[in-house]
């Protein structure tokens, strides 16, 4: 285990000392709420992000399935694909990746027709009116590696930024690769991880993989044949190296099923989980988590200028809109004042989208500014702030109107939309 600086928490359960938490450190903290169970990022010692699933939940995002082909759509060259029982998936059918059929059967040039059994993966969560987007390349994730069927060769997270480094494992990774059917992704965790442990994982994934693809031409349609992690697993596999970072949970059956986890992936280098002392308050109030989620549901942001944001999620994008609200300067240069009140809702913004799951295309209308190198400095510090999402976020540009526009990929459903599906 890493050593840190910590004060020491004591476990209720074993009345012994049973982790430390970290004062500085930033956070995965997992606790339940009613029916559903709610993960929180914390960095600096605030909740940056939110995601919440139900504890008997069925979530289908990273499943992998036996799905029948329904329909083919050429002018948008999609399929539509049941991949469990009355459920249809979207299915974009691009040349460089063909599914794998069960019976093995290609139809020329990797083409896909009508009744065809295939191996799908849920690659995005159904969104709205929209249903799920499918895959047919498949992918298995690891702490360090992530593995692509079908693909061919090596790439690397653009966190991983040193040149020598670089070279190196893309040359060891392309050696564990070769020729065998399918791409490697270096994760940022892979950085001063042993070429022995990358082997031992990567030689996992594969045995999946192949397991997956075997089972699927013996398994009847609408099997699933590989189930992705709970969302709160999911983030501690995919949890930086180059941060500390300490879960906590306040609940005995989370702490079992995240130690349980950490042993059987047999990662050495593994935060280990602390289990939250009552006697220290509710870790609820401690971190404000209830307040926070309770914040995130709500379309007005204040500002400590006494400007203020107002979030709107529509059918086709998400509008955000800056107010200067009280953050009225007497001074006569109401300029400068316009710019403090614009960098302080840029980093803001950034902090909402993460902590919202806000994406797609996003639109943001800032105070206007007459300057124009006020506004070039607006969109380096907020291109900056975008920068430390984990999610692949773009800041496209200022138009003419004055709007700044950005996209943030779409994975899972934004916050709203999980808490209003745990509680239908």
């Amino acid at each position: 285990m890493q050593k840190r600086h910590s004060s020491l928490i004591v476990c209720a359960a074993c009345g012994g000392i049973f982790g430390r938490v970290s004062v500085l450190a930033d956070k995965l903290l997992i606790t339940k709420q009613g029916d559903r169970l709610i993960t929180a990022w914390t960095e600096d010692g605030r909740i940056c992000r939110l995601q919440a699933e139900p504890l008997e939940g069925d979530g289908i995002l990273g499943n992998i399935y036996v799905g029948k082909v329904r329909n083919i759509v050429k002018n948008i060259n999609a399929a539509f694909v049941e991949f469990r029982k009355g459920q249809m998936g979207y299915l974009p059918l691009q040349a460089s990746s063909c599914p794998i059929a069960t019976d093995s059967v290609v139809h020329g040039q990797g083409r896909v027709l009508i009744g065809d059994e295939i191996l799908v993966q849920v690659e995005r969560e159904a969104v709205k009116t929209k249903p799920p987007t499918l895959t047919g390349r498949l992918e298995f994730a690891g702490k360090y590696v992530v593995l692509t069927a079908g693909g061919h060769g090596v790439f690397l997270s653009k966190k991983i930024k040193d040149r020598a480094v670089r070279e190196e494992m893309s040359e060891f990774l392309s050696a564990c690769c070769r020729g065998k059917g399918y791409a490697l992704l270096a994760r940022t965790n892979s950085v001063g991880t042993s070429k022995e442990e990358l082997e031992r994982e990567i030689a996992e994934l594969e045995s999946c993989y192949q397991d997956v693809v075997s089972r699927g031409k013996h398994m009847a349609q609408f099997t699933c044949l590989h189930r992705a992690l709970p969302a709160y697993l999911d983030s501690i596999q995919g949890m930086y190296r180059d941060r500390a970072v300490e879960v906590l949970t306040d609940d005995e059956w989370v702490y079992g099923s995240v130690r349980d986890f950490l042993e059987r992936r047999g990662w050495s280098d593994a935060p280990e989980p602390v289990l939250w002392n009552p006697e220290h308050g509710k870790m609820d109030a401690v971190f404000n988590i209830s307040r926070t989620v309770e914040k995130a549901l709500q379309p007005k942001v204040w500002l400590k200028s006494g400007a203020y944001l107002v979030i709107q999620p529509t059918e086709a994008l998400v509008s955000i809109d800056v107010n200067t609200g009280k953050a009225v300067s007497k001074k006569k240069d109401v300029q400068k004042n316009f710019l403090k009140v614009n960098l302080e809702a840029a980093r803001e913004i950034a902090v909402q989208i993460r902590l919202r799951n806000l994406s797609g295309i996003i639109l943001v209308d800032f105070i206007d500014m007459l300057s124009k190198e006020a506004n070039q400095e607006l969109l380096a510090v907020f291109r900056g702030e975008l920068g430390r999402d984990p999610v692949p976020t773009s800041l496209v540009d200022m138009t003419k109107l004055g709007l700044v526009e950005l996209t943030r990929k779409k994975v899972r459903k934004p916050f709203y939309e999980q808490l209003r599906e745990d509680r239908v």
